[in-house]
């Protein structure tokens, strides 16, 4: 496969469940993509899916299957999207890498840290482009809210409070850390774009409220002390109903000069001290939001573009902070983010090891510098 230099980047889907559907229909979409592939390993699905939301005039020559790299390579793919479950994301995205293919894969990286070390070294190793999508570090009104703390001297302290109340029913109930781990990890993830450089530590309590629907935890509180002094506390429920945040969370940020508030919606507003309100820039209609901004991204980057902040080496620290609160509200104990990513380069290697594709890891001295060099 010989990739193209210009025009739409030609790419499979893998995965054809809701989230899968959600990034067919991105695609078709986005003129920076042609859809020309859908897998699943469910015998039907993908078909199905190309059926139930490609519209009609787009189906032609659109290819199906159940083997994603079968797929690929019948339709003359360039890239694929992998929006497996996240068991999968390891295998699928691996295959693909050492197929030829660059992968621009949903959140998180992998099931486990050690596997998205594991598939930085597979990057690495094939020399190809992996990007997460972690989608809604894509949201201009956050990029805003940057800006304005930037002009009053820099965030130095940010409170994230999170109050939702779904009832999803399916494997969100029976998750030991659903808050933690399926709906903070975007707001650790937003967090990185506020705050400069890479988080050091992380302590975490979770619970249970007595009235919750979930058997794991539904709450938390998360506290993420980065290399510059800054913090990031994050306070967020699954099982609070009445008074609810947006889904993004309702975020203040402390500067020097002031402050910025923003309710995860609308625009933010800065609060300079002792001056008037500041209210942000509202985007304009070219900006792009969400999925729609990290496949124009992913596919900028293939065609010779700069290489987005959600490369796998960069996300990797999101999926960090992730283990780590989950672990620091298990034990009660602070958790070092170098000694776990130690830990975790050390099983990512012998991953690698038995699978014996990829031996970049080798090279790394330690977790975290083998991250900072990518």
């Amino acid at each position: 496969m010989t990739a193209a230099t210009s025009g739409p980047v030609p790419v499979v889907v893998v995965g054809a469940g809701g989230m899968g559907r959600a990034w067919i229909g991105t695609v078709l979409g986005n003129e920076a993509a042609q859809l020309v592939g859908v897998a699943d390993v469910i015998e039907g699905a993908a078909q199905k899916a190309v059926a139930e939301v490609v519209p009609e005039e787009r189906r032609a020559g659109i290819v199906t299957g159940t083997d994603a790299l079968e797929v690929a390579r019948r339709s003359g793919a360039e890239a694929v999207i992998d929006v497996t479950i996240p068991a999968a994301h390891h295998p699928v995205t691996a295959d693909a890498l050492h197929a030829g293919y660059p992968v621009l894969g949903e959140k998180p990286c992998a099931a486990t840290l050690a596997e998205a070390v594991s598939l930085a070294g597979h990057s690495e190793a094939t020399g190809l482009l992996f990007m997460v999508s972690q989608s809604r570090r894509n949201n201009p009104h956050l990029h805003e809210a940057r800006r304005l703390a930037d002009e009053l001297g820099g965030v130095g302290i940010v409170d994230t409070r999170f109050a939702r109340a779904p009832r999803f029913g399916g494997f969100r109930d029976e998750m030991e850390q659903p808050l933690i781990v399926d709906m903070a990890i975007h707001a650790f993830d937003a967090g990185r774009v506020l705050i400069d450089g890479v988080p050091e530590s992380v302590t975490a309590t979770s619970y249970n409220p007595s009235w919750s629907w979930y058997a794991g935890d539904a709450a938390a509180t998360v506290s993420i002390t980065y290399e510059s002094g800054a913090v990031h506390t994050f306070s967020g429920s699954w099982c609070s109903p009445g008074i609810e945040t947006s889904w993004n969370g309702d975020w203040v940020l402390s500067c020097e000069g002031g402050g910025v508030r923003w309710d995860g919606e609308t625009p933010p507003t800065a609060h300079p001290a002792g001056a008037d309100e500041v209210l942000g820039r509202t985007p304009g209609p070219e900006a792009r939001w969400e999925l729609d901004a990290s496949l124009t991204d992913f596919c900028a980057a293939l065609r010779g573009g700069l290489v987005s902040d959600s490369e796998v080496h960069a996300n990797v620290w999101t999926q960090a902070i992730v283990e780590a609160a989950v672990r620091s509200a298990e034990t009660g104990s602070r958790v070092v983010l170098a000694e776990l990513l130690d830990e975790a380069l050390e099983q990512a290697a012998a991953l690698d090891a038995a699978d014996g594709r990829s031996g970049a890891l080798l090279a790394w001295k330690t977790g975290v510098s083998g991250l900072l060099a990518g």
